[in-house]
């Protein structure tokens, strides 16, 4: 019989004095006995402080740096001045010198980046979200299982040791009883990217065809070009593959204890407005996941409460965080912290932990050590189900039409959380002088998901379908590993 690991107690709930008192062996953290030398593709400001967490744990070496930004890799040269460095990913991934690297470059590259690493032998960390296409996402997780390597994603909030102390408390001890329905949030103002007439000039520095990789070579025309290719198609996907992929990591973990992988119908909608920038991914977005037990919504917002103010709108529940709505109360959970109310509003238990950071990196290094992918806490399956949740919203955003009360009554609605959701983005609306039907906004049909499958069925399939997988540009295709 297999020995439960890490990760068995993580996805279970089972807390740590259980185990030992049923006899299951625990597994102590891996002695930093042998040197890993790392290199880290992207040395923008993630990249950056991935290097400064990594470099704390005993038995690391900042080894290797690649950017085809020569300013950003000239920064991260002057702190690790003994790393070889690279303007192209291959020439790193060629270098016998390197172990494992950490991918933090922006989210049209982290799939391919992944498998050409795992490709030519090396361990991988990932940031979120794993994949900028649902299709990539499924090739990355065959890759890992067909090269044999270690592939951890960043959703670092899952190694913090809080989420084991929650999952205890909401399902073995049943302290707020019965989950009836659960809401996440993504509460935070940004401001606009701007709207150039002309195309954005690629500075000199910029080696622009490695940096594309394999992103369409499109005309720019906002006034940055790092960072904010969060916010166009091309290269990002939007807030809700920025910080949706950690509250809904948090729900899938400690609500669902993973059991979810993918909804099974979608219903969401939303639109960028107020800038009028260069920006695509919706600024306003809010979503119905049906997982086929607790009913799931998500409301994400970056424009303030009105013209007048800088404040984010108000919102039940942290701003950046999940509720789970319980018989007897609810739970408040986000990064760092969590707390249970009973239903007269009374805190009952809080929960602190530490953000996850330093775990999560030490439980990477502890698996390269080991060569073990068990005992990972976001191996490739867990992050690209994660992230699957956010393709398949920015899938019924894409492809949405005008926005109408009838598409948004198809939502069941049994405990008045998707109306009032709607009811909170109407004000906000509102407060910007927009009406709830301008063409601004927009509403996907319901939308069914085979999650054996990954695609969508029925009604609509053939629109949704098309945007599970990107075109890629020659050179830089991703592998089809699986089909």
């Amino acid at each position: 019989m297999r020995s439960l690991t890490r990760r068995d107690f993580v996805r279970t709930g089972i807390t740590a004095s259980a185990a030992l008192a049923w006899g299951a062996p625990m597994l102590s953290a891996a002695q930093p006995n042998e040197t890993i030398r790392l290199g880290f593709i992207s040395c923008g400001g993630r990249g950056r402080q991935l290097m400064g967490t990594f470099a704390k744990h005993p038995g690391v070496t900042i080894a290797g740096l690649n950017d085809p930004d020569e300013v950003q890799l000239g920064r991260a040269r002057q702190v690790y001045p003994d790393a070889k460095t690279w303007v192209d990913v291959r020439e790193m991934l060629d270098d016998p010198g390197i172990d494992a690297v950490v991918i933090a470059a922006p989210n049209h590259w982290h799939c391919l980046a992944s498998i050409w690493a795992m490709q030519a032998g090396k361990d991988v960390y990932v940031e979120k979200p794993l994949s900028h296409s649902q299709w990539e996402g499924l090739q990355t997780v065959a890759a890992a299982e067909k090269y044999e390597r270690i592939c951890q994603v960043g959703v670092q909030q899952r190694s913090d040791p809080m989420q084991a102390e929650i999952k205890q408390f909401l399902h073995e001890e049943q302290g707020l009883g019965k989950i009836m329905a659960a809401r996440v949030n993504r509460y935070g103002v940004r401001g606009s990217i701007g709207r150039r007439s002309t195309p954005l000039p690629i500075p000199d520095e910029v080696n622009y065809d490695l940096w594309l990789g394999p992103a369409q070579d499109e005309p720019i025309y906002r006034t940055s070009l790092q960072y904010d290719w969060h916010w166009v198609w091309n290269t990002g996907s939007g807030e809700m593959g920025n910080w949706g992929v950690h509250v809904l990591d948090d729900l899938r973990n400690n609500v669902f204890l993973d059991k979810v992988t993918l909804p099974v119908r979608i219903l969401g909608g939303g639109g960028r407005v107020v800038w009028d920038d260069a920006g695509e991914t919706p600024n306003v977005h809010f979503v119905y996941f049906d997982t086929g037990s607790i009913p799931v919504i998500i409301g994400l917002t970056n424009i303030t409460a009105g013209p007048d103010t800088k404040s984010n709108p108000k919102h039940p529940g942290p701003g950046s965080g999940y509720i789970a709505y319980c018989e007897g109360g609810r739970l408040e959970g986000q990064r760092g912290r969590a707390r249970a109310i009973d239903r007269a509003g009374k805190v009952i238990k809080e929960f602190r932990g530490s953000g996850g950071n330093n775990e999560h990196t030490r439980n990477f290094l502890d698996a390269v050590r080991r060569q073990d992918p068990s005992i990972l806490m976001s191996d490739a399956k867990v992050g690209h189900d994660s992230t699957g949740w956010c393709n398949l919203a920015n899938i019924a955003f894409q492809a949405g039409a005008a926005f109408s009360a009838e598409g948004a009554a198809q939502v069941p609605d049994p405990y008045n959380q998707w109306q009032g959701l709607l009811r909170d983005k109407q004000q906000l609306l509102a407060a910007h002088g927009i009406p709830m039907t301008s063409d601004q906004i927009r509403l996907s049909p319901m939308l069914h998901i085979d999650p054996a499958t990954e695609k969508f069925v029925g009604e609509h399939a053939e629109t949704a379908n098309q945007f599970l997988k990107r075109e890629y540009r020659e050179g830089f295709e991703v592998p089809e590993l699986v089909g």
